[in-house]
């Protein structure tokens, strides 16, 4: 089979690769000129481990292709996939300008039957949308019944550091469809992965725009609650992480997405909560919980600052603070929407010297915040800290040399923001330890 993707932002390009992977011959196309050329030349713009070797190898094999214009894109395309990174309104809602300039683009090259597929998140009801635009188009170039197609509504539920994994091997696939012949198209694609998966739900276009939202507010639903449920504990003096692992064995509940932290981060994920309260509101519907969740989470990314604050009642200016890890979780070279974008913004309002260091996102952090120190390692950025804050539990963090810290930091203080320390350890060796919960 043929496909286009349009868009080599993180769905994009893992989709259009993965798909490669599976033996489609996949064309990927983006007006940023400059990225297609990195991604020409081999550079990916984005840290997905596994991506890289997968990008080089289908590309050698004359599967996977790059172009920054239309001309020839949609020639043969079984599929045309919209995969572009939302864009946001000044109000934080999803601006369907460039989704609704690929449905038109489509239209105008369109000359045989395909399937355009609405991979991007966006508001229920936008596959319709895109419907009728090209109806209208086609209707233009006075071709209306004679060249067929079909709108598809396809959500990507990858998650960055297993975008590969999620692919590959699915939890479900949920494809919309309104007939039955975009439904065997869609099926001849997916078959390589229906093969070992058949959890693939056919439903239609709203419906399965509306899955993705619901999913990601269940998830960020439960990382708030169990936020609460650990501030709580530490007031009234409970373990957070004994009642984590209490609630987790409850069948009915499960251990997943009930980790005590510091917040969730992510421009997608924290959109789609935004995407969803505002779809309850055009539609004179108030999703109080939902309301709740985000607010909740807005005030779990200050939670490390405060415990930091108050560790010195206030007097933060002068001070020396450490950060490990940057990414609003590991593997994965993503700060957006994450609690370590408000830490730092607090510590530069507060006047403190900040030394940093995070696999892979050192470089985007110094573009932003000039004044930090990026460290060579992980025991570099910690040298003369009066404080240590734990942000991303990326591996190399799990099991520091602990004496080989305490020597090189002023004062002795962390701060772990996903509580995988060991408290009476750090306590033992003259370390003051705060997690959450407890």
């Amino acid at each position: 089979m043929n496909i286009t993707i349009v868009g080599t932002g993180y769905s994009g390009l893992v989709t259009g690769t993965c798909f490669a992977e599976l033996g489609v011959n996949v064309k990927c196309v983006d007006p940023d000129g400059q990225k297609i050329n990195r991604l020409v030349y081999g550079d990916i713009p984005i840290y997905e481990p596994g991506l890289e070797a997968m990008v080089t190898r289908n590309v050698n094999a004359n599967r996977l292709t790059f172009q920054a214009d239309y001309e020839g894109a949609f020639d043969n395309a079984d599929v045309v996939f919209c995969a572009i990174d939302p864009k946001l309104d000044r109000d934080g809602s999803t601006n369907l300008k460039p989704v609704i300039d690929i449905a038109r683009t489509f239209a105008r090259h369109l000359n045989n039957y395909s399937v355009l597929v609405l991979k991007t998140t966006a508001p229920v009801g936008t596959s319709q949308q895109l419907k009728d635009i090209i109806d209208e188009e086609l209707q233009a170039r006075g071709v209306k019944g004679d060249v067929q197609f079909d709108v598809a509504a396809n959500p990507d539920f990858l998650t960055e550091g297993n975008a590969i994994k999620n692919f590959m091997h699915p939890d479900r696939i949920i494809i919309g469809v309104e007939t039955e012949k975009a439904r065997e198209v869609l099926t001849r694609l997916y078959r390589p992965i229906l093969l070992h998966n058949n959890r693939v739900i056919f439903t239609d276009t709203r419906t399965a725009e509306m899955i993705k939202y619901a999913a990601t507010s269940m998830l960020a639903a439960r990382i708030s609650l169990m936020n609460e449920i650990a501030n709580l504990c530490e007031i009234v003096g409970a373990d957070a992480n004994v009642v984590r692992t209490g609630v987790g064995t409850d069948s009915r509940i499960g251990p997943k997405y009930i980790y005590p932290g510091c917040g969730y981060g992510g421009t997608l994920f924290s959109q789609d909560i935004k995407d969803m309260i505002n779809i309850a509101d055009v539609n004179d519907f108030s999703m109080d919980v939902l309301r709740a969740v985000d607010e909740v989470n807005n005030c779990q990314k200050r939670i490390l600052f405060e415990k930091l604050s108050k560790c010195f009642n206030g007097e933060l200016e002068g001070k020396t603070v450490a950060l490990w890890g940057l990414s609003f979780k590991p593997e994965t070279d993503d700060m957006s929407e994450g609690p370590a974008i408000v830490t730092l913004n607090e510590l530069t309002k507060a006047g403190c010297n900040i030394r940093v260091y995070d696999p892979v996102t050192m470089n985007i952090a110094k573009l932003r915040w000039n004044d930090i120190y990026c460290g060579e390692d992980m025991y570099d950025a910690v040298k003369g800290a009066d404080a240590l804050i734990l942000h991303t539990e990326w591996r190399q963090f799990h099991i520091p040399a602990w004496d080989k810290v305490k020597q090189l930091m002023h004062n002795p203080l962390v701060i772990d923001g996903r509580n995988i320390y060991d408290a009476r350890e750090l306590e033992s060796m003259g370390f003051e330890y705060h997690c959450i919960g407890r």
